[in-house]
């Protein structure tokens, strides 16, 4: 009965608890400009166009809090003409981070006035999570940045938790 109840458990952690993990681990920050950060003397376009972004993903803006902000525009119009009074969020701490939960094209600009004139703006277009992410930098420190995109993450907590609940 008890190794009934055991199994029980395992297949509990394997089919239920171990892909949500596993979806964790292999989400991506992607620190926007890399080592740069949000900068005016970055080409944030091409940064961008560098990247693969997919849902689950997040965008990690760095900055001096004070000298620049990021505000997401609404739409590609309000992106080409800088409008900011179109903004559909706008955040000011410094590291923001933005979570990219839905497939399509976003739009961000600086909302420091002028900034987004002189080119301190970015399109980016999120695919589905089944695509490849490309990470900013290599100091990517996530668990997945260790391993292989093809490697199944969830496999280093199984033996853990297979121990965990057998004894």
């Amino acid at each position: 009965m008890r190794l009934m109840e055991g199994m029980c458990k395992i297949f509990f952690v394997l089919i239920i608890v171990l892909p949500l993990i596993a979806k964790q681990v292999s989400a991506t920050q992607h620190v926007v400009g890399g080592s740069q950060g949000w900068r005016e003397s970055v080409d944030l376009n091409s940064w961008a166009s560098a990247q693969t972004f997919k849902v689950g993903d997040q965008l990690v803006f760095k900055y001096s809090s004070g000298l620049h902000s990021v505000v997401e525009l609404g739409s590609e119009t309000a992106y080409k003409n800088c409008d900011l009074g179109t903004s559909l969020d706008s955040k000011n701490t410094g590291n923001d981070v933005v979570k990219l939960n839905k497939v399509g094209t976003r739009y961000f600009a600086c909302g420091t006035l002028g900034h987004c004139d002189q080119g301190m703006k970015m399109k980016i277009t999120t695919v589905a999570g089944n695509a490849p992410s490309t990470p900013a930098s290599d100091s990517d420190t996530s668990a997945a940045a260790f391993f292989p995109r093809s490697f199944p993450t969830f496999l280093l907590f199984s033996p853990l938790l297979i121990l965990y609940f057998l004894l």
